[in-house]
């Protein structure tokens, strides 16, 4: 059993007889238009990968831009390990569950529900938003009670931290369930991109550890690794009392197909970890679900050009019918505020959270009893 009461990088060696430690003096090059730019490494991780005979394999990049690569046993009393930020900072330390399911479709809503959207690897702005709120304190453990946080997808692309944001809403989980809480995280459109090989939106500090290690970065949230597990069982689609919230939209073609919110949460996860031209192959549903109007992808709630095939406002009567809703909740498509569509029967949560951060504008919403609050940093408006 590995225990790290002392996470001193410098001392893991004298506990992990399987450490492989390679330390990177060259920085990576890569072609560009202008010839090789230069990348390094950046912090990183951990990676955590099930093996055979009760052991697991972590993948670090320390703070001094060494690789670790461990392999241990895990003892009855769990595994505990850091998360730092790319920038080599100590953040939080994170417990490993041995057991992860699916939340259930529809789940009550509590007295406050905070909603935010695409963090895509901004820790900054990301964590600094729930501290501020009062989600967490300062030092990233839940002080949101018997509450709910609910994260509309996409942490992967963009930028720097991705993990630790990850790791953070996986830690919260936890955390929120013995306080009566709960935090749910949607599937976004960046999650199944990633997970299926499409890197495009990658940090290349990223790429330059897939690169060293000679490992395509999806296969490190692979079905066997620990965060590519926990993902599989997140929905798509989740009921919050009235509230339906998903990544993207909700088009009229999927009622008219007929799909149901637990069929579509097991076909998308079923798919997760194919790439793009299998799943357009694997199946109609996949094929669909994957899609432009698909709920990972549709803009059509809250865009009007005819390319995202706009919907009507009796269409969106419909849908909401179909599910039980009062409203839908989005994110995907960004805005410079917090928008409302149909009669706030559509709320649009995407905002870029860097610059609204620093100008002071919207970037989530709270539920609270029934009515909706546009919430920056320093106050909350209603909607």
């Amino acid at each position: 059993m590995v225990q790290r009461n002392n996470y001193s990088y410098s001392k893991m060696w004298k506990l992990l007889p399987l450490l492989f430690i390679l330390m990177l003096q060259t920085p990576f090059a890569f072609a560009g238009k202008g010839g090789h730019k230069e990348v390094k490494l950046k912090t990183d991780g951990p990676y955590l990968f099930y093996t055979e005979n009760n052991q697991m394999r972590s993948i670090s990049v320390t703070k001094d831009l060494a690789i670790v690569d461990s392999t241990f046993r895990v003892g009855e009393e769990g595994y505990q390990f850091p998360v730092l930020s790319h920038k080599g900072e100590y953040l939080f330390d994170v417990k490993w569950r041995e057991n992860v399911t699916r939340d259930k479709d529809h789940v009550k809503a509590a007295k406050k529900i905070f909603i935010t959207s695409d963090p895509h690897g901004d820790w900054k702005s990301f964590s600094d938003l729930l501290k501020r709120n009062k989600v967490v304190d300062s030092n990233y453990h839940w002080k949101f009670g018997k509450n709910q946080l609910v994260v509309i997808g996409d942490v992967f692309d963009r930028g720097k931290d991705v993990l630790p944001i990850f790791w953070l809403i996986y830690k919260l989980e936890e955390e929120a369930a013995k306080a009566g809480g709960q935090v749910l995280f949607l599937l976004g459109n960046h999650e199944p991109m990633v997970l299926g090989g499409d890197l495009r939106y990658m940090k290349k500090s990223y790429q330059a550890l897939s690169d060293t290690l000679q490992t395509p970065y999806q296969k490190m949230f692979g079905p066997t690794s620990v965060l590519g597990d926990w993902l599989s069982t997140k929905n798509t689609m989740q009921l919050i009392g009235k509230n339906l919230i998903v990544h993207a939209g909700l088009s009229k073609d999927l009622i008219d197909k007929g799909y149901q919110i637990p069929q579509v949460n097991e076909l998308v996860s079923n798919g997760l970890f194919y790439p793009k031209s299998i799943r357009k192959k694997q199946s109609e549903d996949l094929k669909f679900l994957y899609g432009n109007k698909g709920p990972i992808w549709y803009r059509g709630m809250v865009l009007e050009k005819e390319k995202y095939d706009p919907i009507s406002s009796d269409d969106v009567g419909t849908v909401l019918n179909y599910f039980g809703a009062d409203r839908v909740i989005v994110g995907h498509t960004i805005f410079k505020e917090i928008s409302s569509f149909f009669n706030q029967r559509v709320i649009a949560v995407n905002v870029d959270n860097k610059k609204n951060k620093k100008k002071h504008r919207s970037r989530a919403i709270l539920l609270k009893r029934g009515k909706i609050y546009v919430i920056s940093d320093n106050h909350s408006a209603k909607l």
